[in-house]
């Protein structure tokens, strides 16, 4: 797969660009894909051309830097955000829950994406306990089913940032994970997809959160219990992954619904979600509406 650094513009309707540096451009136009959505589907070869087509749209005049621009979620309508929850043996640690003897699924809906620089908020009344996850997430390149370990990874389109933002107080009570972690905005994403040659390995990556600046998870891939390719093998033995596909793959130790005394996301708090080699998302937060 060849090597690029893919995100989408906010307020287009053909977002698609690619980052070298500090430097943005579109790549609609050169490659006729509208969305990154398109481009995955559209397989390798149209993969090929859009790296080729890269360094000419990098070198034009509507190339613009990186940091007057504001980004989008990568990725518009994938069929499925697919979630793993206690996968990270010192988030285990903390939690005092026992280790999961395979990986622990859950979803989150399409309308809980949300882009690197978009508020985090909540129906009012609803609840008052949104804590935060960071976590390195995978995007599906092509179509898997029954997979094996062995091959996974190579049916991965590329890597990106999550915060899988949680409402423990309604998690908890339902007894199951859907609603509490599928309200509107709950999904950051960004803010960009690193494609998987550039990205190298995917179990050897630091994660780190910052609440109004104070760091609060800091941790590395190397600490899962199921690793990537293990984590696509398994759904991909219950489940058709399409290309586009979102898998957030769990989240470390320092989520505040388990510190002592807890803490929780509030109106005016910024939290930061970062994976080494994909950026940060900045996510001011709105608190209840």
């Amino acid at each position: 797969m060849p090597p690029m650094r893919l995100a989408h513009v906010a307020g287009t309707d053909a977002p698609l660009a690619v980052i070298e540096g500090d430097a943005i451009a579109s790549l609609a136009d050169a490659t006729g894909f509208a969305t990154l959505d398109a481009l995955v589907a559209a397989g390798p070869a149209a993969w090929t051309e859009a790296a080729a087509a890269a360094p000419a749209a990098l070198a034009s005049a509507a190339a613009r830097p990186l940091a007057e621009t504001s980004l989008a979620a990568p990725l518009r309508t994938p069929s499925k955000i697919v979630a793993i929850g206690l996968n990270y043996m010192d988030h285990i640690r903390e939690t005092g829950l026992q280790q999961p003897q395979r990986p622990l699924v859950f979803a989150k809906f399409l309308n809980s994406l949300a882009g690197p620089e978009d508020e985090v908020w909540w129906p009012a009344g609803l609840t008052e306990k949104v804590d935060w996850e960071v976590e390195l997430t995978a995007i599906v390149g092509t179509r898997m089913r029954d997979v094996a370990v062995a091959d996974a990874l190579a049916g991965i389109f590329g890597y990106t940032a999550g915060n899988d933002v949680s409402a423990r107080d309604l998690q908890f009570s339902d007894e199951q994970w859907v609603r509490g972690k599928s309200l509107d905005s709950f999904c950051p994403l960004g803010p960009s997809v690193v494609t998987a040659d550039e990205y190298g390995d995917p179990q050897a990556k630091d994660l780190f959160l910052r609440v109004n600046g104070v760091a609060k998870q800091t941790s590395n891939t190397k600490e899962m219990i199921f690793g990537v390719a293990e984590i696509v093998s398994f759904l991909s033995h219950n489940f058709t992954l399409e290309p586009g596909d979102v898998i957030l793959t769990g989240t470390p130790w320092g989520c505040g619904g388990f510190a002592d005394p807890p803490e929780f996301l509030a109106a005016g708090d910024v939290v930061e979600a970062e994976v080494e080699g994909i950026g940060v998302l900045r996510n001011p937060v709105a608190g209840p509406r």
